[in-house]
């Protein structure tokens, strides 16, 4: 049996394997909300420029509103010989109120219409993954706040570098996720533009307000060029590549926990709510939910990847190709917002040991950069000549299995007669960070005052939001 939508160009229907290709419904159903304000909108408009009579305007909403409460209330038939969401629903529109339903398609396309409820689904969950981010902000914000002054080991490769403190390195993940929620804005801008009433790729001879159809979907303006309308899936692209930068920075904190959580480093502690056991390991916690989140990146980045691929060989305009770009898209933007729910909640419940922490700061000669600092501050020898020094001193620490601060004075002065009893003052890691006191540094003080104003910029921009 012919698709009725097609008219009489088609004569039979498809193959099979021709339909399970083509069909889109178990995945575009998702866009309903979406695909009917959209007709909404277009039917208020076709009666406001005389292009629709008022009462069959009338018909198609009353119409409308009956299918999205069958939707939402689980009694609607989604039909696979509809191929898609937009089909489905006109075909139900037909049943509820005859043939008037016909008169809602003048002057679109399917072209511009899943364009239009793509964007606004792409647009309505970077809203909410904004929202997510900020919160996941705080969440940061007020770890680094309740331990501003806790000290633990600073890391580069891997290995002890200097002394930090635990807040200055959660304020780090809210100096990262702030420039995410930035990349989402920004994106979002660009794709603030309504492609209602583009039609398939050239416009429309009716006399539509495409302005009046942009302001009623809450987009900034119309898009400029219906080519470009229909063929552009920019805004999925840069969701999506914003999604992917955010992710990589979610995947790097878990790797972190993963790594602070295990029994050799014992940094951290997660309770019950964000770990498992083993099924035969009774003693076992296992770190799941922050490993979950690391591998949700992969999937993250790979569908962007995909979306990139299906894009990059199409000319203009619109080709069935671009049906591949929702479930990615979908998948990318749904597992982001899940891995950022996951991760407020560890970051919540994790608990630091300070114990621990402390004593691995003072680890791998960590304060060597403040003895060669001192040695410049105090004696006026050049950074490079402290640097020859401090190293001679290390190895002799090294030799003796000592910490540096535990070496003798004695033997100090023996490398650098210069060397006096002040010195002491830098070598053990609260003084060591207490002295970090520029802008952006680890001191306490500073970490203190960055998380209070972090905290107070974070509540006022989710009460404007």
């Amino acid at each position: 049996m012919a698709n009725r939508m097609w008219g009489g160009r088609f004569a039979t229907g498809p193959a099979a394997v021709m339909e399970e290709i083509n069909v889109s419904i178990e995945f575009d159903k998702k866009l309903y909300a979406q695909d009917i304000r959209g007709s909404q909108a277009h039917a208020r408009m076709l009666v406001a420029r005389g292009i629709v009579a008022p009462e069959d305007g009338d018909k198609i909403l009353a119409g409308l509103d009956t299918i999205l409460s069958e939707i939402e209330s689980g009694a609607f038939t989604f039909k696979r010989e509809l191929e898609d969401i937009h089909m489905n629903v006109e075909a139900r529109l037909a049943e509820l109120i005859g043939p008037t339903a016909g008169r809602l398609h003048t002057a679109r396309s399917r072209n511009d219409q899943v364009a239009t409820d793509f964007r606004l689904w792409v647009r309505d969950t970077v809203d909410h993954i904004a929202t997510q981010l900020l919160d996941l902000q705080l969440a940061f914000a007020e770890k680094a706040k309740a331990h501003a002054g806790v000290v633990m080991p600073g890391f580069t490769h891997l290995q002890t570098a200097q002394p930090v403190t635990f807040g200055h390195h959660m304020l780090a993940y809210v100096e990262m996720f702030g420039r995410d929620r930035s990349r989402f804005a920004d994106a979002r801008v660009r794709m603030d533009e309504c492609p209602l009433g583009a039609a398939a790729l050239a416009g429309t001879s009716f006399p539509i307000d495409r302005h009046m159809t942009a302001a009623a979907l809450g987009f900034a303006r119309p898009t400029a060029n219906s080519l470009d309308t229909v063929s552009d899936r920019d805004f999925a692209l840069e969701a999506m590549a914003a999604a992917s930068i955010a992710a990589t920075h979610l995947s790097r904190f878990a790797e972190e926990l993963v790594i602070w959580s295990s029994a050799q480093f014992q940094f951290v502690k997660l309770s019950d709510a964000f770990t498992s056991g083993s099924s035969i390991m009774p003693q076992k916690r296992n770190p799941d939910a922050a490993e979950l989140v690391r591998a949700k990146t992969g999937r993250i980045i790979g569908g962007m990847t995909a979306l990139m691929v299906v894009m990059k060989g199409l000319p203009l305009a619109y080709q069935k190709d671009m049906q591949e770009d929702k479930e990615q898209t979908f998948d990318v933007l749904e597992s982001l917002s899940l891995a950022i729910a996951a991760t407020a909640g560890m970051v919540r419940d994790l608990e630091p040991n300070v114990a621990v922490l402390r004593k691995a700061a003072g680890s791998g000669y960590s304060t060597a950069t403040d003895l060669a600092d001192w040695l410049v501050r105090v004696l006026g020898i050049p950074f490079r000549d402290a640097h020859h020094v401090t190293g001679r001193i290390v190895a002799i620490a090294a030799e003796r299995g000592i910490t540096l601060d535990k070496v003798p004075l004695a033997d100090m002065q023996s490398v650098h007669a210069g060397i006096t009893e002040a010195v002491f003052e830098v070598l053990g890691v609260v003084n060591s960070v207490r002295s970090r006191t520029s802008y952006g540094g680890t001191a306490p003080a500073n970490v203190s005052r960055q998380a209070r104003s972090w905290l107070a910029r974070l509540a006022r921009e989710a009460a404007r939001a």
